[in-house]
């Protein structure tokens, strides 16, 4: 135990911080916790905390052993303050934090550490119907970076196939800004035409054109103070890029039919499905629009290497589809809803769970319910037909990777080992060697 007048400054330093903290040994034990940890993450009253790993998590085990990122792990092996993002237990349930840890040492040079904990509001670890959902590793790294990017101005360029959320993040880097209480201004790009990218983006002036009885703001100035949200901006035609270019490089713009300039003042985040730089290959996008919009890139993951998150997924989906009602899926349905492809990610689930919901019969729905649901899927077959455990083998997902997948949805199920070995008909020590495996 470190020297007690050692030990009563440190207390007297966490416990001038505003957010939660605590100061751990080298070997995780909690020694110190401050009066806002007590009461976000903890019983006020408890005296022993015990460790930290499994005060955060449950484990029994370090972080890193469980295969997450030891924030302790990082500042002792880096020798300074290391910033991670986790999940952490909480008496409401869940929640995302970012943990900030600092080395220091006693009046003997042993190591301890400051840990300062803050929520991060940009997702939910719970199922929600307003927030981005999720628990996954792929899930918290692309959660990271929205955190990271999201309080600065940085142009941020959001990357990921269709159905993966990206509006969402869109929403989550502006509420994290300090932009959030001036306004959220979406523009789709495919739809733009030729003859309204101007008039829709800059708007125009009376009699600018046929038609232009009346004076019309543009997108740009509506967004004034706010975040600008260019979605699909790959397809934007390569004549019209420049037009764009000429915004983002002056900060300013004409409306249609007008000699004056105006100010343009927002925070740019594009989307994109695109392989971007396959494009300025290609000669179809230009390179220093590219660099201009691609600033801070966020790869945003799918749903196949996020699998671990289908259940809670499937909970939140559930609410948006059906808030008045307690739906839920079987083990079993969803098990079966985890060997599906999900091309079209996110977007694809929220369709198929909308026709399980019309299919069903009561408000747990099995899985015949959602074979029924994904029959009804206009998929593509070859003439020999073809079943989805057919179409996962000739996309070469092999046994251990269709076992892995399904014992990653199961472990949400049945978060109690002993009951996942029963419900599997194995015994514990087969499970903990696959799930090791």
């Amino acid at each position: 135990m470190p020297d007690s007048g050692w030990l009563t400054s440190l207390r007297n330093i966490i416990e001038s911080y505003d957010s939660p903290a605590l100061l751990i040994d080298q070997h995780y034990t909690i020694v110190l916790a401050n009066s806002h940890y007590r009461k976000r993450f903890s019983e006020p009253e408890a005296d022993a905390l015990g460790k930290c790993y499994s005060l955060s998590h449950g484990y029994t085990r370090p972080c890193d052993q469980e295969g997450e990122t030891c924030p302790l792990q990082t500042c002792s092996s880096s020798g300074v303050t290391a910033q991670v993002l986790h999940v952490h237990n909480t008496p409401r349930g869940k929640e995302h934090v970012s943990i900030e840890t600092t080395p220091v040492f006693d009046e003997q040079q042993r190591p301890y550490f400051i840990e300062v904990v803050k929520p991060v509001l940009e997702a939910s670890a719970e199922p929600s119907a307003e927030r981005m959902i999720g628990r996954s590793a792929a899930f918290n790294r692309m959660v990271d970076l929205i955190h990271r990017a999201g309080p600065t101005d940085v142009s941020v360029l959001l990357m990921g196939a269709s159905g993966t959320g990206k509006e969402l993040a869109a929403k989550a880097l502006h509420e994290a800004s300090a932009r959030a209480l001036k306004p959220f201004v979406t523009v789709e790009c495919s739809g733009l035409t030729d003859s309204l990218f101007e008039s829709e983006l800059f708007g125009h002036v009376k009699g600018a054109f046929t038609g232009a009885s009346h004076a019309r703001m543009g997108l740009v100035e509506s967004c004034q103070g706010g975040t600008l949200f260019l979605d699909e901006v790959g397809d934007i035609p390569l004549h019209l890029q420049v037009k764009l270019l000429r915004l983002i490089e002056t900060g300013t713009f004409r409306p249609v039919g007008s000699n004056q300039s105006r100010i343009a003042d927002f925070r740019l985040v594009c989307a994109t499905h695109k392989d971007l730089p396959a494009l300025v290959e290609q000669g179809d996008f230009r390179e220093d629009l590219f660099h201009r919009i691609g600033t801070f890139p966020i790869p945003l993951p799918s749903l196949a290497d996020r699998l671990d998150d289908l259940p809670l997924l499937v909970s939140s989906l559930l609410l948006v589809i059906a808030p008045n009602e307690a739906l839920s899926l079987t083990p079993e349905a969803l098990a079966l809803l985890s060997t599906h492809p999900f091309r079209g990610n996110i977007r694809e689930l929220k369709n198929i769970l909308h026709r399980a919901v019309v299919l069903r019969q009561q408000n747990r729905m099995d899985e015949s319910v959602i074979q029924q649901a994904l029959d009804l899927l206009p998929v593509k077959t070859d003439e020999r037909g073809g079943t989805r455990l057919e179409d996962l083998a000739r996309e070469g997902v092999d046994l251990i990777e269709l076992e892995r997948r399904y014992l990653s949805v199961l472990q949400c199920v049945f978060p109690d080992k002993a009951s996942l070995a029963k419900h599997l008909g194995c015994s514990l020590r087969t499970l903990y060697r696959k799930l090791d495996r």
